[in-house]
């Protein structure tokens, strides 16, 4: 990453943290801004610097819908699974804990539902998660 976006996102952290801002839309800001080219984000004419923001404002809007839409339908197709489970299922809770936090750990899946950390690799393999890390051990998974 480079060393202007961390900075832009540890900006909206140390904002965050302070109480400035309460949501996480500076994330999304910086992920719309990056979409403009530098050098219409910084030039001298202040119109061309307020068109390039606008226009970051708008990459940031459509990068958000599609986000949105890209975990609807990854809720809609968890769900499906979901059909003639039992009720005392941790299926659900599972699916529950992906949608809040889209990258999960089979620490969190183990603490956050109280199954035993097999149950918890056997219910995420039943969920159809994605494994992210590619490691055998301390791995992760997400609907990414």
């Amino acid at each position: 990453m480079a060393e202007t976006q961390l900075g832009r996102l540890l900006a909206a952290s140390i904002l965050r943290q302070a109480g400035v801002t309460t949501a996480a839309h500076l994330a999304a800001i910086n992920l719309g801004l990056k979409t403009i080219p530098v050098d219409r984000r910084r030039h001298r004419d202040r119109e061309t610097r307020l068109l390039a923001i606008a226009h970051g404002l708008l990459a940031a809007a459509e990068i958000g819908l599609k986000e949105h839409d890209r975990l609807k339908l990854a809720r809609t197709m968890m769900d499906r699974k979901l059909d003639g489970r039992r009720t005392s299922s941790k299926l659900p809770e599972l699916v529950e804990l992906v949608m809040a936090k889209p990258l999960v750990s089979s620490k969190m899946v183990v603490t956050t539902l109280g199954v035993t950390p097999q149950a918890a690799r056997r219910i995420v393999g039943e969920l159809g998660l994605r494994e992210m890390t590619g490691r055998g051990r301390f791995r992760a998974w997400g609907i990414i």
